[in-house]
């Protein structure tokens, strides 16, 4: 190989690796990100326990470090879908987003007033800043009067600038760890779960945890539209396997029967003292 072919491979594979860095419309990536509200320098999301800790908002049940997420399918706020798109594995970004590209503005026709008896007849206490469930919508309760609470359907961002810092560490691109993120995002976890891949069918054998679970009904449904949109997926197999348990050996414990020694006779036990009449007769051959 010539020093010129040998520059122009290298150039060649340096493209590539470029190429690769590079994410699209529909990839799934591993970020890492902090959200603060711009006005109040208020921590509101997080990947970082640490971070997560110093500022008091630490969530046990939360599983901490690169998060998966899906770019360009308008899963994230606009500004910050926008950011990523532009960026590449392994750079560090800030990006600040006015309303507009993040959770809108405000609603006023989103905040109503109830009467207080309706979260009494829940047992809940109405506080400001409790999160709520009414008539089957999520809201923030944002006062408390005499009798009345005024709850806020708005996105609790709803009207602010935001500042996220990021970094996206990875693009996986096996099929294999694409359905794994994908089942993180949608289930939870991927623990427990088999992936076939070939070309556009994918045969999922399903882990024990989830036959019984209610949430999987819901969280199969979204697993199988990311396959369609993210991977590509035209055959989808979710399998329910169900082995019969074997049956542990039970052990036999034989009850060995002890010997008298030949040398010593054995002795018949004695004949209780019976009168004539109750003697059997076997009783009275021995007598």
């Amino acid at each position: 190989m010539t020093e010129k072919e040998g520059a122009k491979k290298h150039h060649e594979k340096k493209e590539t690796a470029e190429a690769d860095e590079s994410i699209a419309p529909g990839d799934i990536v591993l970020a890492e990100f902090e959200g603060w509200i711009q006005d109040s320098n208020e921590l509101f999301d997080t990947t970082s326990e640490s971070l997560a800790k110093e500022h008091d908002m630490y969530n046990e049940k939360m599983v901490y470090g690169p998060q998966p997420l899906i770019v360009g399918k308008g899963r994230l706020f606009s500004g910050l879908d926008e950011s990523i798109l532009m960026a590449k594995v392994g750079e560090e970004h800030e990006v600040v987003l006015t309303p507009d590209k993040a959770a809108g503005p405000r609603d006023p026709k989103l905040v109503e007033l109830h009467p207080i008896r309706e979260f009494v007849k829940q047992d809940i206490e109405p506080r400001v800043g409790l999160e709520v469930t009414v008539k089957n919508r999520p809201a923030i309760i944002s006062a408390v009067t005499a009798g009345r609470v005024r709850v806020d359907f708005n996105n609790r961002l709803a009207g602010k600038t935001l500042r996220y810092k990021y970094k996206v560490v990875e693009k996986p691109s096996k099929p294999a760890e694409i359905v794994k993120l994908l089942l993180k995002m949608a289930y939870g976890t991927s623990e427990g779960f088999d992936v076939e891949h070939h070309g556009k069918d994918y045969k999922i054998k399903l882990a024990d945890a989830c036959k019984y679970d209610q949430r999987w009904l819901l969280a199969k449904y979204r697993l199988v539209s990311d396959l369609r949109e993210v991977a590509g997926a035209e055959t989808i197999s979710l399998i329910e396997e169900y082995t019969k348990p074997e049956k542990k050996a039970e052990e036999k414990v034989e009850e060995k029967e002890e010997k008298p020694p030949e040398d010593k006779k054995v002795e018949e036990a004695p004949v209780p003292e019976r009168a004539p009449e109750e003697l059997s007769d076997e009783d009275r051959k021995r007598v």
